[in-house]
């Protein structure tokens, strides 16, 4: 096949993957890692809590990561694993808020002047956040303190995955899938 047919014809497999450019990749990789910390430091290590926390937060890493690659054959898989993402990261939000409960420690509401601190420096640092060890002090805060700043950062991730998820569902609905793009490759091909 020579060049101009080449250019004329649409990629079958878009661009994919480039997940760790996603504010939401980097933002649920940040959860992992403090998710580990604050586990490492508050949760016996034995217990299936640290376990299942740690876990839950894993899996919205992974599933980001795993949607992005998938996308280029499945929109299908990437929206799901996006929606798997967000699940697990609300089953992670679920236990620190039990976590909070259970020891009698105050959980911030959503405008308390501590909820806004960590929104707005989440807000400010618009550089790869993965890159940072630490950046909100989850290795020497107090409980309540790392618990309640890890439920800011996962409504964050949350959100972020909220909207990736109708901006899937709008690319979906304007450009089709995979199986459509195959069929109109062929039936284009077949015209030829």
């Amino acid at each position: 096949m020579d060049n101009k047919n080449r250019k004329e014809r649409p990629n079958l497999i878009p661009p994919h993957g480039g997940y760790r450019k996603l504010r939401s990749y980097q933002t649920a990789e940040i959860v992992y890692d403090a998710t580990v910390v604050f586990c490492n430091r508050f949760i016996d290590r034995r217990s299936r809590t640290h376990d299942q926390m740690v876990q839950a937060a894993r899996s919205g890493v992974q599933n980001i990561a795993e949607g992005s690659m998938a996308s280029a054959t499945s929109k299908k898989t990437e929206l799901k694993l996006t929606g798997v993402a967000r699940a697990s990261l609300e089953e992670l939000l679920l236990d620190f808020q039990a976590f909070l409960r259970q020891r009698g420690l105050r959980i911030w509401a959503k405008d308390s002047p501590e909820a806004l601190t960590v929104r707005r420096k989440y807000s400010s640092d618009r550089s790869d956040m993965s890159d940072s060890s630490d950046t909100y002090g989850i290795a020497t805060a107090s409980s309540e303190i790392a618990a309640n700043t890890l439920i800011c950062l996962i409504n964050q991730a949350s959100y972020l995955l909220g909207r990736q998820m109708q901006r899937l569902e709008q690319q979906f609905l304007e450009e089709g899938g995979f199986t459509e793009r195959l069929y109109q490759a062929r039936q284009q091909a077949r015209r030829k």
